[in-house]
């Protein structure tokens, strides 16, 4: 076969699965939950996923979304160095993209590299300064992991700027609540 017909049939096979995995992703997330029986649960072969998106970056290894996907799925599974490791390679391509900097931060502040997270977080915000979800989880680590209570109210009161109404606008308030009871940090802070 000629090497543009491989390289169509690779193509072709890498975008439905992608867009297979998104179609999924949507679909999951716009159903309300409901309670079956665990044989009625559809079970997702990560393992066979992974392996797919695998063999797809040996041969490309410039495909930034199949590094992406192959992040997300390692994400999903909580396997959270390789995700960091997927993320780099898809940032190595595409370096300014706010939402893979948002979900390889949040993989930073799970493995505990705070200052890290804060890093991806800002950056994205850098990029984009109108991004959601780095501000909302730059928040997250400024208040939990660093208890740096001002900057986390700096950060959700800009948040608030963005995102006014929903849910996560009505979370951010209640913690914007919640810190205005708290005492005080100590001097040096």
């Amino acid at each position: 076969m000629k090497k543009e017909t491989i390289l169509l049939v690779v193509v072709t096979l890498v975008v439905g699965l992608l867009v297979g995995i998104l179609v999924n992703q949507s679909a999951r997330r716009s159903r309300p939950a409901t309670v079956t029986s665990p044989q009625a649960v559809p079970q997702v072969d990560y393992q066979k996923q992974i392996q797919m998106l695998e063999r797809v970056v040996a041969d490309d290894p410039g495909n930034s979304n199949a590094w992406v996907e192959l992040g997300h799925l390692y994400f999903d599974l909580g396997q959270h160095m390789q995700a960091v490791e997927a993320y780099d390679k898809a940032l190595e391509l595409q370096p300014s993209n706010p939402n893979v900097l948002t979900d390889q931060g949040v993989m930073f502040r799970r493995l505990g590299w705070y200052d890290r997270a804060v890093g991806n977080f800002l950056k994205a915000q850098e990029v984009d300064p109108t991004h959601p979800q780095s501000m909302f989880n730059l928040g997250v680590v400024y208040r939990y992991d660093l208890q740096d209570f001002p900057k986390a109210r700096e950060v959700w009161k800009k948040f608030l700027t963005v995102v006014s109404t929903g849910p996560t606008a009505d979370q951010v308030r209640a913690e914007l609540r919640a810190l205005e009871t708290l005492p005080a940090p100590p001097p040096g802070r």
